[in-house]
């Protein structure tokens, strides 16, 4: 029997994590799915199953894409600050051209909603390599890549896994990053459930357990949501099953509509003729424009009432402002209803969604500030600046910064109140200098050039 390998390994890093994210995996594919509108059908009973199935998958409302997508679409990264005056924009440059060149506007964007749908996802820095000047930082999807501190020191990366399926060649690959060591495996994809066989994978120039030149874990994890002994959550995980009552609430309207949304007729007191077979006979070809009749003294006819659909209405409605309370989402995004809100309203039905935002940066902050490290940026040079969550209307603004100004707050504040980016606010403050050295000059101009002739003067010179 074969031994298990050494605590710390490479191999033993690579059995350990790869047993966790594959765990990690199957629990949070259950949030991708609510997240992409693959809810579970809601429940009926067998026999009526099939029939209601096309009305069954009708019944998915995803307000779980709602959710998220309220949150993400609010984080974005607006460029870099120095803490310090004369830092001289140096660190602010670099690390905005080195976000630029990593395409990381669209990049972390990627990043934060398979955060925010998963829980987590990762950053993953490479040295210059291939005559590419600047690091390289890509988006690591979740199901891809994990990550595991050292035992009592949460922020010291011990080890990293990275995993992939190489579909030219039908085997999976996986890399296992140490501080020192990078090694590398693969193996024939495996059958469901089964383990991998792994191998040392060769790749052409480079030698097996090749050296990590950055000196540590490659990876800034992004978390959403963590706790002191938890992971990062996803931001769906206390709102599926009020997603799954809503879809059930709707399949039942959509049942009633089917089957009792119009009113059902009904006759007594008559024959029901039959034909030639003993089968009985429909006595009434109904329609608009038809009227019904019976030679019968002793018929009567009436009509059931049509199910009322407002029952089912109210039931869902109530579920959403579950939904909206529990994600802190304005309930106006979810419900879609705006009736003469004012401003002061639509800003406090938006402050839970906003106080949610701030606190979510905090910790997005910590693998975006490691990851620009582990690039050569370091975290007291230069901050990192988000846009502002808040949507405020021009003249809002604008009278809130000229009150400011009045207090001498500088002007640069003032633009990055406005919304300016640190490269904007420098674009700005140039033009400025540039608009006063004009304008000095033309001072010194008028006062030191020559000076236009009198007209006894210019009466001489004619002469």
């Amino acid at each position: 029997m074969p031994q298990p390998p050494a605590v710390e390994s490479p191999e033993w890093w690579r059995d350990r994590l790869y047993a966790a994210l594959c765990k990690r995996t199957e629990q949070t594919n259950v949030y991708d799915a609510y997240y992409e509108c693959e809810h579970p059908l809601p429940f009926l009973h067998e026999k009526a199953r099939e029939p209601f199935r096309r009305l069954l998958k009708m019944s998915r409302a995803n307000y779980m894409e709602l959710v998220v997508d309220a949150l993400v679409g609010r984080l974005e990264v607006a460029g870099f600050q120095a803490d310090t005056l004369d830092a001289g924009g140096g660190a602010d440059d670099r690390a905005w051209a080195l976000w630029q060149d990593n395409n990381l506007d669209g990049g972390s964007q990627l990043a934060f909603l398979e955060a925010a749908i998963r829980g987590t996802s990762y950053l993953m820095v490479s040295p210059p390599e291939r005559g590419r000047a600047g690091y390289r930082i890509t988006p690591e999807h979740p199901t891809q890549v994990i990550t595991e501190a050292r035992p009592g020191s949460p922020g010291d990366l011990a080890a990293a896994l990275k995993l992939w399926l190489d579909d030219w060649n039908g085997r999976l690959c996986c890399t296992v990053y140490l501080p020192g060591n990078i090694y590398k495996f693969d193996a024939p994809e495996p059958l469901a459930g089964g383990k991998p066989a792994w191998v040392r994978r060769a790749v052409t120039g480079e030698e097996w357990g090749g050296k990590n030149t950055l000196g540590e874990v490659p990876f800034g994890e992004l978390a959403n949501r963590p706790r002191m002994l938890k992971p990062g959550a996803s931001e769906l995980r206390s709102v599926t099953g009020s997603q799954d009552r809503i879809n059930k609430t709707i399949a039942d309207r959509m049942m009633t509509q089917e089957a009792a949304a119009f009113p059902q007729k009904w006759a007594t007191g008559m024959e029901i003729p039959v034909d030639d077979n003993g089968q009985e006979i429909e006595p009434f070809n109904i329609a608009v424009n038809k009227i019904l009749i019976a030679e019968e003294s002793g018929a009567k006819f009436g009509s059931f009432p049509a199910a009322s659909p407002e029952g089912y209405l109210k039931a869902a409605e109530a579920d959403v402002r579950d939904i909206a309370a529990i994600t802190s989402t304005p309930p106006h995004y979810l419900l879609g209803s705006m009736v003469n809100l004012s401003a002061e309203a639509l800003k406090a039905a938006e402050a839970g969604l906003i106080h949610k935002i701030y606190q979510r940066r905090r910790f997005l902050e910590e693998g975006l500030e490691r990851t620009m490290r582990l690039a050569g940026i370091a975290s007291s040079q230069a901050r990192i600046v988000w846009k502002s969550p808040e949507w405020r209307t021009e003249g809002e603004l604008v009278d809130a910064l000229v009150k400011m100004s009045t207090l001498g707050v500088p002007r640069e504040v003032l633009w990055e109140r406005w919304g300016a980016t640190p490269q904007e606010i420098e674009r700005w403050r140039r033009l400025n200098e540039e608009a006063l050295q004009r304008a000095m000059a033309g001072d010194l101009a008028a006062e030191y050039g020559p000076k236009p002739l009198e007209e006894a003067d210019v009466d001489l010179q004619v002469e």
